[in-house]
């Protein structure tokens, strides 16, 4: 048994996951691309072996506290960045089709590079913004779930999110910290999008420094045609 990522091995076991040995190797070799590439330019500011382990890799596996079943699904990552919770989350079950949507050339292209290194089947890494691929018919109201670990507000989360999600689906926006005000100025955008606030999970896992949240959002209706706005706006003018 490889035991070169303990806290990665601890933190699976909390969350019910056995890792297999090629797993693992996977992992190592993820971990050791991200380094590799972060020093041509910036991926990613956790770049201790520690930290990898727990804010990177343990944070996407958390996707699994939602409680919604991850095999044999259509997943779409919004804004993956480095890969993240999506490929973390290929590598646990690698039965899923998996699209990462990255806007960042330099990052697409280390996605690219890494799925090789990695030998993943069946991911698909779209180099563009989430405000033009949503209007896309190739991957509008298409994914069962849609995920994202991206920094934005959940009204602008939701507009950028929820026009990928056919009806019936989900979406799982993984947050941080106090979301009482937040939430509450989301609904308005949720529910205009098609979205329905189906819960709220809390995440606590011994090696993560702090507690997480994962707001699960189904979607119970189309979302209007104009959504999402033009780059930009989602984020600069959220609905409310």
């Amino acid at each position: 048994m490889i035991k070169t990522l303990p806290l990665l091995l601890r933190g699976a076991i909390e969350l019910g996951i056995h890792l297999s040995d090629y797993q693992l190797t996977q992992f190592e070799i993820y971990h050791r691309q991200l380094l590799d590439w972060n020093e041509k330019f910036n991926l990613t500011s956790i770049t201790t072996t520690e930290e990898i382990q727990t804010r990177h890799f343990l944070d996407s596996l958390s996707a699994v506290m939602a409680g919604i079943g991850f095999d044999d699904k259509n997943i779409i990552d919004i804004g993956s960045g480095a890969g993240f919770p999506g490929l973390p989350l290929k590598i646990v079950f690698p039965d899923i089709q998996l699209t990462l949507l990255e806007a960042t050339g330099k990052k697409a292209g280390f996605l690219e590079s890494l799925i090789k290194e990695l030998k993943l089947d069946g991911v698909t890494v779209v180099n563009d913004r989430a405000e033009n691929t949503g209007h896309e018919a190739r991957h509008r109201e298409h994914y069962g779930i849609v995920i994202s670990r991206a920094v934005a507000s959940l009204n602008a989360l939701c507009e950028l999110c929820l026009p990928f999600c056919r009806v019936g689906g989900v979406l799982i926006a993984m947050k941080k910290g106090d979301l009482t005000e937040e939430l509450e100025a989301a609904k308005p955008a949720m529910t205009l999008l098609g979205g329905q606030l189906r819960g709220i999970n809390t995440v606590r896992l011994s090696d993560l420094p702090d507690e997480r949240q994962l707001i699960i959002i189904e979607k119970t209706a189309l979302t209007p045609v104009k959504f999402p706005r033009r780059s930009g706006l989602p984020a600069k003018k959220p609905l409310c």
